[in-house]
């Protein structure tokens, strides 16, 4: 049992220590790391099994110790899953505002006017005439 549990603790301080390059990998490789570090986790949950089975053999006055020590690699390893999916999540939120700001960026606006219905855009102008001709009237006193 104790050669399986310094190999799976020592897996899980690299995956700490692989966490780091999560926030510093560019675009195109962050992909990458994220498979990395998921698939450790998961090598590392099958080491987790094999670990229980294998603390459960072990002598009674062992037992118990051998419990604690799995279920704190257990602990450990469900926290930096928690962090991973964490990581992904605020990733997709901001690849989402990045595209929808993009997005928004290439649209082209158009007035609401051209689209009323019953007005063409003469008539508008038209009647914007005939408001700026009664607001200079009142303004300048007929002038």
């Amino acid at each position: 049992m104790e050669p399986l549990y310094q190999q799976t603790h020592k897996q899980v301080h690299e995956i700490q220590s692989h966490m780091g390059r999560l926030e510093t990998a560019d675009k195109q490789s962050v992909h990458l790391v994220e498979n990395e570090i998921q698939a450790s986790i998961d090598q590392i949950f099958s080491h987790l099994e094999r670990l229980e089975i294998l603390s459960s053999k072990e002598p009674p006055n062992k037992r118990q110790n051998a419990k604690l020590r799995v279920d704190q690699l257990k602990y450990d390893v469900q926290h930096l899953q928690t962090a991973l999916r964490n990581f992904q999540h605020r990733r997709y939120a901001r690849e989402q505002q990045e595209r929808q700001r993009e997005e928004l960026l290439s649209r082209t606006f158009t007035t609401n006017v051209s689209q009323a219905p019953g007005w063409d855009l003469q008539e508008l102008d038209s009647l914007w005439e005939l408001q700026l001709r009664a607001l200079s009237g009142g303004l300048l006193g007929g002038v």
